[in-house]
């Protein structure tokens, strides 16, 4: 099978794959995962066949698949590829591009730059703010904080690039004590200890409380969130960061899914957050780009520059953590042009109110609703920590939906997210009937033993 006829079989179980989409377990069986002992196999001594090893991927692989791509999918603020960053990504893998900068590759240095033009519009931030399209929140993260402790000490006179860390100013981190572990992480790979990280106290939806906030200064750097990842809350910008930024501080907002409210009508929500001096956000959460893509955005684009280059301030080998990269951003940029402004207000949106039905119907149906529903989270729990655990297990093993676990003031409870667009609202309503059906059948179950 030569090259091309090769594709054109990728193309087809692509196809196909697609087409299940709707169709499919949403987790993967018992006996499909039995079968990845397919793959255990050792190092050829001399290469297989190439349609040979197309045929075990689709035909192993996929069954073993969660249909994440899919309607039922409510895991982790997981978005599904919208078909016009699905069909960008099938091309630009065919372009095999470096875009590192413009010399290696003239149209993802301008599509990615038009991307980062649209995104600010979009999310209506800082026009001249640099965007540096990174591999995930995490990566992000760490880039921005990176830069944010880089520009703190050059404030204090010392430079990082020249002097190092060592015998540097002492920086210190203010934390929400919900902050996700994707911060967390970031935090200590840069080396910043627990005994550096101080942790601002919530109230009961996870919005950080500011009347209690640690004292913050010039050698700090303060971290926010959009959207707590199991209620959905937002801290309180516009009354924080003016504070944190008359104190001298440097804010960072992790808006992995929640910065996107600001570009619907829940954009109230966001208010103030356009005063921090950096944000990270995700593609392929909210804006339903392929895996992975996300966005590190920093207000100074100077500051995010790496010195030692030579390439433009905007390049995104400048903008991110690695040199040899793909046009990640070419994706947002399908993403947005197919959507448009209205199209991206409707999508969160429409998620936002098919959490308000899971919210409303749960709460109906007697379960115990923890949040206040205002975005596309939904966190729940039954009346005892037994039949939470059940009632999940028994979804996930059905594959007719999936949501995670979650623990929620020491309690296990549940979380099922909104974010594909694939998404109708006869799923959602085939996912209550779904929770309902399983609550009452080991609710009984339970009893009987």
């Amino acid at each position: 099978m030569n090259e091309m006829e090769l594709l054109a079989q990728a193309d087809l179980r692509g196809l196909r794959y697609t087409e299940t989409n709707g169709h499919r377990r949403v987790f993967p069986s018992d006996d499909a995962i039995a079968a990845l002992v397919a793959f255990d196999e050792p190092l050829p001594e001399q290469g297989l066949p190439v349609e040979e090893t197309l045929a075990l991927l689709d035909e192993v692989g996929s069954p073993a698949t969660t249909a994440s791509n899919g309607p039922r999918y409510f895991g982790f603020v997981i978005g599904a590829a919208l078909p016009a960053a699905a069909a960008a990504e099938r091309l630009i893998s065919a372009w095999d591009q470096c875009a590192s900068t413009f010399d290696n590759s003239p149209v993802s240095a301008t599509l990615e730059r038009v991307a980062s033009r649209w995104v600010l519009d979009a999310l209506d931030l800082p026009r001249d703010s640099a965007v540096g399209f990174g591999t995930s929140a995490t990566a992000c993260t760490l880039t921005a904080l990176a830069v944010a402790r880089r520009e703190l000490l050059a404030r204090l006179g010392w430079s990082l690039d020249d002097q190092g860390l060592n015998g540097a100013p002492e920086i210190r981190v203010v934390i929400s004590e919900l902050t996700h572990i994707t911060v967390k992480k970031a935090l200590r790979v840069l080396g910043f200890g627990k005994n550096h990280i101080l942790q601002a106290p919530v109230d009961g939806q996870g919005q950080v409380d500011a009347t209690q906030l640690p004292p913050l200064d010039e050698r700090t750097i303060l971290c926010l969130q959009a959207g707590e990842v199991n209620t959905g809350a937002f801290d309180p910008f516009a009354l924080i960061i003016p504070h944190a930024k008359k104190a001298g501080a440097w804010v960072h907002v992790d808006g992995a899914f929640g910065l996107w409210a600001r570009a619907s009508s829940l954009a109230a929500l966001t208010q103030g957050i356009e005063l921090a001096d950096s944000w990270t956000t995700d593609a392929h959460k909210w804006l339903n780009t392929p895996y992975d893509c996300a966005m590190t955005i920093c207000r100074d684009a100077g500051a995010s520059d790496a010195a030692y280059s030579s390439a433009s301030v905007d390049a995104q080998k400048n903008l991110t953590l690695e040199f040899s990269r793909r046009p990640r951003g070419i994706l947002v940029w399908a993403a947005l042009r197919s959507l448009g402004r209205d199209g991206i207000a409707e999508l969160v949106e429409r998620h936002c109110a098919q959490a308000r039905r899971i919210g409303d119907g749960l709460a109906r149906a007697g379960f115990d609703v923890l949040n206040a529903v205002t975005l596309n989270q939904v966190l729940f729990r039954c009346t005892t920590d037994a039949q939470t655990l059940a009632v999940r297990t028994a979804v996930q093993q059905s594959g007719e939906a999936w949501f995670g676990g979650a623990v929620w003031q020491g309690r296990p409870a549940m979380r099922a997210s909104v974010s594909s667009w694939r998404t109708q609202d006869s799923d959602v309503e085939a996912l209550l009937a779904l929770l309902v059906r399983i609550n009452s059948e080991t609710t009984e179950a339970a009893s009987s033993r």
